[in-house]
């Protein structure tokens, strides 16, 4: 499938701009005149989606104090149902966040082919206007905290892009999004809306994935906490630990990550006491101070659940403790999906499904890749221009060493039967 990808509009892109203007007046009347859209094109916050150097689609954002109006959404006719609306969209909301915006807003003529794009991405339809409007989840106020913590909001589509993992999908929405996002009703039905959980699972199986999908779903920002980057704070791991997370409590709402939390949370005991101690029972203090605040989550990922300091993972600091394994079928299906170009044509692609029964997202990337450089060097070398084939992706699969070993899975078993709480 060939990529498109999202970028600042450029002055050269301005013939691509009216050829989609043209389209765009041939379908709908337009609420806004071309005149409009060119000038707002050239001053305020404009951005493309091109192919190539064709560009197909593109979005013009005016700022107004605390709101921001969408005075021109268009996408060529080949290239609807791609998911490119709501992409542009996602960029504008990231470019005029620092401007404080609080709401994006658009008016939409009758027939406009963009609704079901507007809804998806979050806006509101307010009845007998056709108006579209959508509350920006982060304030002014909290931009430069939250460029201070390194964390950033995610585009609002993450969750509907994780293919297969139905069941890690039932549950993480069941059990974490829906009371998050609902708390007055969770509370009506005595459901206490979780406050951190732990995701555990062998190397490259998707946690970080579902950790950026879960804040994404939710609309909060999502800040990522680096163990060895706190180390090397002057502050000291545990004092810069701390520091994070009082800085955190600044947001109104924040997912927060910690991956590979082995690193600070490591068993504590041993003679002379390990360094790493003082970390563990920072981090320990850190948490029920942290579960106090509603509008917030932390989730811990690790690869080593044994390892973990046992009070770490008792009752009342994590809420849950849920395995993350190989991707399902349907996972594989879509992983596979992404990585094969266009160019490769029809493909069995429940062959491919069948032979990466096994394989992480990781280990189904590497081996797409590979089938891919074989047919670079083979285009390159003899002009064969057809792409991948079936057999370069079976031939790449089965010269691809698993990240995840049968004793490793077996013991993933084992922590599922013994420590997973869901």
């Amino acid at each position: 499938m060939t990529q498109w990808r999202v970028r600042d509009l450029q002055a050269t892109d301005l013939d691509g701009v009216l050829r989609l203007w043209q389209q765009y007046e041939r379908d709908v009347t337009p609420v806004y005149s071309l005149n409009e859209v060119l000038a707002s094109a050239r001053v305020d916050t404009a951005v493309v989606a091109t192919v190539g150097d064709q560009v197909v689609g593109v979005a013009v954002a005016r700022a107004a104090h605390d709101q921001a109006w969408i005075v021109f959404l268009a996408v060529d006719d080949d290239w609807r149902q791609q998911g490119i609306s709501r992409g542009m969209l996602a960029a504008l909301e990231q470019r005029l966040a620092p401007e404080g915006i609080q709401r994006m807003s658009i008016l939409v003529p009758d027939g406009e082919e963009h609704v079901a794009a507007l809804s998806k991405a979050g806006y509101a339809d307010q009845r007998h206007l056709r108006y579209f409007e959508r509350e920006i989840p982060v304030r002014q106020d909290e931009i430069l905290r939250l460029r201070e913590l390194g964390g950033r909001l995610l585009p609002h589509d993450r969750w509907g892009k994780i293919g297969g993992m139905q069941r890690e999908k039932d549950l993480l929405e069941n059990r974490l999004v829906l009371p998050l996002a609902q708390p007055e009703r969770a509370e009506e039905f005595g459901v206490v809306p979780p406050r951190s959980i732990v995701l555990f699972g062998p190397p490259g199986t998707g946690k970080t994935t579902f950790a950026k999908a879960i804040a994404s779903r939710l609309e909060w920002p999502f800040v990522e906490v680096f163990p060895s980057r706190l180390a090397s704070s002057p502050l000291g791991l545990a004092g810069e630990l701390r520091e994070t997370f009082e800085k955190i409590d600044d947001l109104d709402h924040a997912v927060v990550f910690i991956d590979e939390v082995e690193e600070i949370a490591v068993k504590r005991g041993g003679e002379p006491p390990s360094p790493m101690q003082g970390v563990t029972n920072e981090l320990l203090k850190v948490i029920p101070a942290f579960r106090e605040r509603p509008g917030r989550l932390l989730i811990c990922a690790t690869n080593f659940i044994r390892a973990l300091d046992p009070a770490f993972l008792r009752h009342g600091r994590f809420d849950y403790v849920v395995p993350i394994g190989l991707p399902d079928a349907d996972a594989r299906l879509a992983i596979w999906r992404a990585f094969v170009p266009q160019l490769a044509g029809e493909l069995d692609f429940a062959a491919l499904v069948a032979a990466s029964d096994g394989f992480s997202p990781a280990d189904i990337e590497f081996a797409a890749r590979s089938a891919s450089q074989t047919a670079f060097e083979r285009a390159v070398a003899g002009g064969d221009d057809a792409g991948p084939t079936l057999d370069d992706y079976l031939a790449a699969i089965s010269q691809t060493r698993t990240t995840v070993s049968a004793e490793v899975a077996a013991e993933f078993a084992e922590d599922i039967r013994t420590l997973a709480r869901i």
